[in-house]
């Protein structure tokens, strides 16, 4: 038994009780498919197993003669080229994961049969299975355990340059290379899977930046487990203002939809969004002037404020130098139903003059409330919501000559809100919120699926 102590998570393998299945923010099932394309991109087609094969030298085989046989010696058998190879995935329900490599060995050597010298090419078919799985989660810590590695020989074919070959030949080559390969292709698969290790680990283990607001740090946050139908890894993501301060989140248990076909499903905790949301919407105050060449309504809104103003009101200035500011109130609060996603945000409306003496006269100081229609797309591996405004509802918070009944100035916030707010909330989502490069799998052909407390993405 091989065992690897890592730091971090190796994706071949998990063990978790079901009382341990607690999501941290973000949670993955990964189909046995994706898990063979990722496996084998990494091994097979990026040429992996062939670099640590290359080179491979087997031990010289020598076989005794007899009344009716010379004596045979083969040297110099190395590994020309690995042909074809294969690798299949098997995920073992609360075990982990059997990984299979079929393939082709061609070797080439030096074959001595009595006084006879000559050139030897040998093809010999193999299949290589490997049960692998993972223990002992503690601080990020994953200690690896190869239950076992086992190498059969198939078909053998012999061929040496002169084309006369023995019996014995074969029966000495066969009996040597199966004593002797199964020592040799074994340690290369420890080694090729702890590099395909540190390479997955990487697409979960990282910190992405959200604009210039902050990032996202993903880690694994608890052993991974399998099922005969998906590996299921759950992940924390940081989220960090940009000097340091963290925005807590807190999550809660949540199953995944069925992965139906897909390769992956990525479930998004609404509390996790909320965190990540609040780094995106941060808009400064702004204000303008109200008149029409900063705002389209404005002459409007001036209208209906004085019909407000109570009648002899002599303390009370008109409407030419209006100003309005506008100002987030608190943070943006998401929520997640069956097929809907919302958007909360209060805004402050301040409508005001400057007096003379540069005193500041609130005509009004006004919260807004109001609920947005999100609608979700991936763009770039990028979470991206853009959102119309779907309700408001105004209250008034103070005003400096006696205003009180606002009733009349919902349809005039409405437009105000919607041509000076909109466009830049809409404009600082465009960011996205990063997500993570799960095992290196790209988000394209992407279904989005809205549960309760839950946003989930199926690639």
């Amino acid at each position: 038994m091989t065992t690897l102590r890592l730091f971090g998570i190796l994706f071949f393998c998990g063990l978790l009780s079901p009382s341990q299945e607690v999501l941290s923010g973000l949670s993955c099932a990964v189909s046995p498919g994706a898990m063979q394309n990722v496996l084998s991109d990494a091994i097979i087609q990026n040429g992996l197993l062939q670099q640590y094969m290359q080179g491979l030298v087997v031990p010289n085989i020598v076989g005794e003669g007899s009344l009716l046989n010379s004596p045979t010696s083969i040297t110099g058998l190395h590994l020309v080229r690995v042909r074809l190879p294969r690798l299949f995935v098997v995920l073992l329900p609360g075990i982990g994961v059997q990984l299979t490599i079929v393939t082709k060995l061609e070797l080439s050597g030096n074959c001595l049969v009595g006084l006879l010298s000559d050139l030897i090419d040998i093809l010999v078919d193999v299949n290589i299975t490997a049960n692998i799985k993972c223990t002992n989660f503690e601080s990020g810590a994953v200690q690896v355990v190869v239950e076992d590695c086992l190498c059969v020989l198939g078909t053998i074919k012999i061929k040496v340059l002169s084309g006369l070959l023995s019996l014995s030949v074969n029966e000495i080559v066969l009996k040597q290379l199966t004593a002797t390969l199964p020592g040799l292709l074994c340690p290369v698969v420890h080694i090729v899977v702890n590099l395909v290790n540190i390479q997955l680990m990487g697409t979960l283990n990282a910190v992405v930046p959200v604009g210039t607001a902050g990032t996202i740090h993903y880690q694994l946050a608890s052993l991974p487990f399998t099922s005969g139908m998906f590996l299921s890894l759950d992940l924390d993501g940081v989220v960090k203002q940009v000097g340091g301060g963290i925005i807590p989140h807190d999550s809660s248990p949540s199953a995944l939809p069925p992965l139906l076909g897909k390769l992956l499903a990525l479930g998004l905790d609404q509390s996790f969004l909320n965190a990540a949301l609040s780094l995106l919407i941060q808009i400064p105050p702004q204000t303008f002037t109200c008149t029409p060449e900063s705002f389209s309504g404005a002459s409007s809104l001036q209208e209906a404020i004085m019909t407000l103003i109570p009648a002899g009101c002599s303390s009370c200035p008109g409407t030419s130098g209006l100003s309005i500011t506008l100002a987030l109130s608190g943070k943006p609060l998401i929520l997640l139903e069956e097929n809907k996603a919302t958007v909360e945000l209060s805004v402050m409306i301040q409508v005001f003059i400057k007096g003379s003496d540069g005193s500041i006269i609130n005509l009004l100081l006004l919260r807004a409330d109001l609920g947005l229609n999100a609608r979700v797309s991936v763009v770039g591996g990028r979470l991206v919501l853009g959102l119309s405004l779907g309700s408001i509802l105004l209250s008034l918070e103070s005003s400096d000559v006696g205003i009180s009944n606002i009733s009349g100035l919902k349809p005039h916030c409405s437009a105000l809100l919607m041509e000076m707010l909109m466009p830049h909330i809409n404009g600082s989502l465009g960011l996205g919120i990063p997500l993570p490069n799960v095992l290196g799998i790209p988000f394209v052909n992407v279904d989005i699926q809205i549960l309760m407390r839950l946003l989930v993405i199926l690639v």
